[in-house]
């Protein structure tokens, strides 16, 4: 291979990998200093003019010009330089470039060389794939399906270039991958150990959704409706809590979009998801009314602001609704809102009026304790002084009456 093709290679390798053809020429000068110290025994002088350009590649091996080589690894007679050099006359003591060709630094030497470009390249493709995973965290990308495996259901997906692993986990429930699928997923973090930089893809993160709208909604991508909160099963439902910077936009119309065309794109890409849209809003009872939807709550009172619990009221008739299936409704909506919430029908149940009544007894007990508990000293001991006179008064009435009876009877 000439000096041409030699960069002709390294161009198609640059567009292939995406690795600068400037790091794969340092790997390449390293490979051939090493073979270098092997081949002249520890002599690593070695000079490089490398142009690209000009398809230039020459690597010259510094010797000391002497009366008489004693090591040739590293001496060089005036005799032998001017033959090789016939442009220039040298004298003892100056230093000689000797052109070199890789090829007939042995076989070991080259054997060496070439494992370090090889190794070069793979930490040059590794960097190049960990560059492409971080540039993408938290985005959402369009991939392809390679394969499934039939037996686990981690799917391998093709992201550009890289390649990830799709864990059955983060699939959506009831979709069924098969290769050559196009999908979306979200990069939810990207690791780099021992087996090489690879990136946590999912399709169940709550991210997934954020993207999706912002790619749908330009209200969202523009920063005008912004999303404040969002809960979600993946493959069954998912809330979302969105707010309008500007009075004069819906935040849940734009949202949802004309006829709903937005939100069902979506949830086509979802597969059906639900996505249930609401306003956020600053007042927590408004907020937790909205989150709970569909349900109609008539009430929401706040029972412990610091632990952030509540008491929600809906009518009687929709109690289900608004704990939903297996209390899915209400499990989104404290996601959502971020407030543990209790819900009560408007009759309240069965026995919670003489419940109540009770509570509210034990504690006027408990309160009415604590009161002689913590009554004054002083005015403990003032009563206690009071009762032992009275018995002692009492006590004195009685020993008279009886002293007189006893001198009437004598």
């Amino acid at each position: 291979m000439n000096n041409k093709e030699l960069f002709e290679a390294l161009r198609m390798f640059e567009a292939e990998k995406e690795i600068p053809m400037s790091y794969m020429i340092d790997q390449i000068e390293k490979a051939i200093v090493i073979a270098c110290k092997n081949y002249y025994n520890g002599n690593d002088n070695v000079v490089f003019n490398i142009d690209p350009d000009r398809n230039i590649f020459d690597v010259k091996l510094k010797k000391d010009v002497v009366e008489e080589v004693f090591d040739p690894d590293y001496e060089i007679t005036k005799y032998d330089a001017e033959k090789i050099d016939k442009k220039h006359i040298y004298s003892e003591g100056m230093t000689f470039e000797m052109p070199l060709d890789p090829k007939k630094l042995g076989r070991i030497a080259v054997a060496s060389a070439r494992n370090v470009i090889r190794q070069g390249i793979r930490a040059g493709e590794k960097g190049q794939t960990l560059l492409e995973f971080q540039s993408k965290l938290g985005e959402l990308v369009s991939a392809q399906v390679e394969r499934v495996d039939a037996k686990t259901g981690i799917a391998s997906i093709r992201i550009g270039k890289s390649e990830a692993m799709l864990p059955k986990a983060e699939q959506i429930g009831h979709e069924n991958l098969k290769e050559g699928d196009f999908i979306k997923v979200y990069i939810a973090d990207v690791k780099d150990n021992e087996k090489g930089p690879h990136a946590i893809i999912s399709r169940t993160h709550p991210g997934l959704v954020r993207r999706l709208f912002e790619q749908e909604v330009p209200e969202i991508f523009d920063g005008i409706v912004e999303i404040k909160s969002i809960a979600r099963e993946a493959g069954s439902r998912t809330k979302m809590a969105v707010f309008s910077n500007n009075p004069d936009i819906d935040a849940t119309g734009s949202s949802i979009g004309p006829k709903g065309a937005r939100v069902n794109k979506i949830v086509e890409e979802l597969g059906g998801e639900k996505i249930d849209i609401v306003e956020y809003n600053e007042d927590p009872s408004k907020y937790i009314a909205a989150a709970l939807q569909p349900a109609n709550v008539l009430k929401v009172e706040i029972t412990d602001e610091n632990s952030k619990s509540c008491r929600a009221t809906v009518p009687d008739g929709q109690l289900s609704l608004a704990i939903g299936n297996k209390g899915q409704n209400a499990r989104l909506a404290a996601r959502l809102t971020g407030w543990r919430i209790d819900i009560r029908p408007e009759s309240g149940f069965f026995g919670e009026d003489e419940d109540e009544e009770e509570e509210n007894l034990i504690a006027e007990e408990s309160a009415t304790e604590e009161v002689v508990e913590n009554t004054d000293d002083a005015e403990a001991v003032e009563n206690v002084e009071e009762l032992v006179i009275e018995d002692t008064e009492e006590i004195i009435s009685e020993e008279t009456e009886d002293n007189q009876t006893v001198s009437e009877e004598e």
